[in-house]
């Protein structure tokens, strides 16, 4: 029997799953990473510590499953988006990756925004912090030697990619996130790479996430008991194939990721530009399809962050704040630790806890910061939705969707229902795993990327979406009231 290995680098960990052809998860592992931020608003992270924990996750494959690893018949890529990897003329890292949460590059921002006037509804999204482009400007005037030794850009899951088979491949998903990806037409476009100093040839191929991208190298496929030339899949961005992992394939479906970032995400028949509204519109990873999204920068980080200043698990946090749970809470919290996009387009935006006195507990803290977020995807949902896409139902994926509270509150500040399926916290390497499948195998995607099995079903509670409504608007106003201080 045939089983295909999904890997997703994320900004937190590197995750991996191997299913097999009936798509049960026959093993999975992962391997923490760290985030170095060495000035105010940088994000990075070395490609090379990637590298090292696909390393440790698949020597740990080896050990423990020797007789699965030669049954793989391809490896599917996930990946954070917007990371710019910046590999010299011996296809080597030029300096540490800055990653999509990276919000240094606000000037060059508004600079490629105010020349480039037209290109948002080509590219998908105005060039905000945090996507690609705006670091090839950066670099030009912080860092000129880097960008002079320049000989091709590439995004973190696809530096896996070039080690696995020594290809610079990307797939459409991950291009759209870049600011340079003409995304009706689904090639690049050769205007907007213009527009920050750059050409075709230093770009990656393009190919569908479903497509064959290279094929695995005779010396590593040895080491991991693996069948060398097996394929690796074009693969995508971790939305899109957190998608793909839950069957969001078809025009109007919807789901919520709540991992490190959150987005709320919507498939669509055609390409629906809306940069006004903060939205990004870009191509799925798989052929003829797009999507619509609203994009936070926090979301299941925000958790972790209380959790490391109060030294417990992000689960003890959830669960304190499950059992003391009584109502809205009286705190409010703006989840901007990193900035954020939708629906602001502000990464001057900094997290605020607002409302202590004497009597906040540690669960009173967490239960703000769950709702902050939940604040967070409704303003992203009302984006969405005057830009034509209204959510009436969403799956939800990542890890934040442990805890029952959480989704709950989430439920009812939005008014929907939400559907959590079994396994959804490993979201982006299953539909990795699925890709892989569809490289190898050359099936249908209707056939292959259904919805895996319900594990819940979280519907609204109608007083509490009216309680929360005002909170809401409680919520937006202290922020417009700070959004002066973040400038300064």
């Amino acid at each position: 029997m045939a089983h295909y290995l999904g890997l997703d680098i994320g900004t937190s960990a590197v995750k991996a799953v191997i299913i097999d052809e009936a798509q049960t998860v026959v093993a999975e592992a992962e391997a923490a990473l760290r985030v170095s931020r060495p000035h105010p608003g940088w994000s990075e992270q070395d490609p090379q510590a990637w590298w090292q924990a696909v390393e440790t996750v698949l020597d740990e494959f080896r050990a423990k499953l020797p007789r699965v690893m030669p049954r793989i018949a391809a490896i599917g890529l996930s990946g954070q988006m917007h990371g710019a990897v910046l590999l010299g003329a011996d296809m080597q890292p030029l300096r540490p990756a800055m990653l999509w949460n990276d919000s240094r590059t606000g000037a060059e921002a508004d600079k490629l925004a105010q020349d480039n006037p037209g290109l948002p509804a080509l590219v998908g999204v105005l060039p905000m912090p945090g996507l690609t482009a705006p670091k090839i400007p950066w670099l030009a005037a912080h860092e000129p030697d880097v960008l002079a030794k320049l000989r091709r850009i590439i995004l973190p899951k696809d530096y896996i990619r070039l080690q696995m088979t020594g290809e610079c491949v990307t797939d459409m998903s991950d291009a759209a996130g870049t600011w340079w990806l003409d995304q009706a037409r689904r090639d690049w476009c050769d205007a907007a790479l213009a527009a920050t100093g750059l050409t075709r040839a230093q770009m990656p191929c393009l190919v569908e996430g479903n497509a064959e991208a290279g094929h695995l190298d005779r010396e590593l496929a040895l080491r991991w008991g693996l069948r060398p030339g097996i394929p690796v899949a074009g693969g995508g961005g971790d939305a899109a194939a957190g998608a793909v992992g839950i069957g969001a394939i078809n025009p109007g479906d919807a789901f919520l990721s709540l991992g490190t970032s959150g987005q709320l995400f919507v498939t669509t028949p055609d390409y629906r530009p809306a940069p006004a509204d903060m939205v990004h519109a870009f191509c799925h990873a798989l052929p003829g399809r797009w999507f619509q999204m609203g994009a936070m920068l926090s979301a299941a980080s925000c958790l972790a962050w209380a959790a490391e200043i109060f030294n417990v698990s992000a689960q003890v946090l959830a669960e304190e704040a499950a059992a003391a749970f009584r109502g809205p809470s009286s705190l409010l919290f703006l989840p901007y630790l990193t900035g954020e996009r939708t629906p602001h387009n502000d990464p001057h935006a900094k997290g605020v806890l607002f409302g202590m006195n004497p009597a906040t507990t540690r669960a009173d803290i967490t239960q703000a910061i769950m709702e902050g977020v939940a604040f967070s995807i409704a303003d992203a949902r009302d984006a969405l939705a005057k830009s034509g896409t209204r959510v009436e139902r969403a799956g939800v994926i990542g890890g934040g969707t442990r805890s029952q509270l959480w989704l709950q509150i989430i439920s009812d500040v939005l008014g929907i229902e939400l559907v959590r399926y079994r396994a959804s916290a490993r979201g982006p390497a299953f539909g990795a795993a699925r890709l892989a499948m569809l490289a190898a195998t050359g099936a249908d995607p209707a056939l292959v990327c259904t919805p895996p099995e319900i594990d819940g079903t979280i519907v609204p509670r109608s007083e509490m979406t009216q309680a929360y409504a005002a909170r809401i608007e409680r919520y937006r106003r202290l922020y417009q009231a700070l959004k002066p201080e973040f400038a300064a």
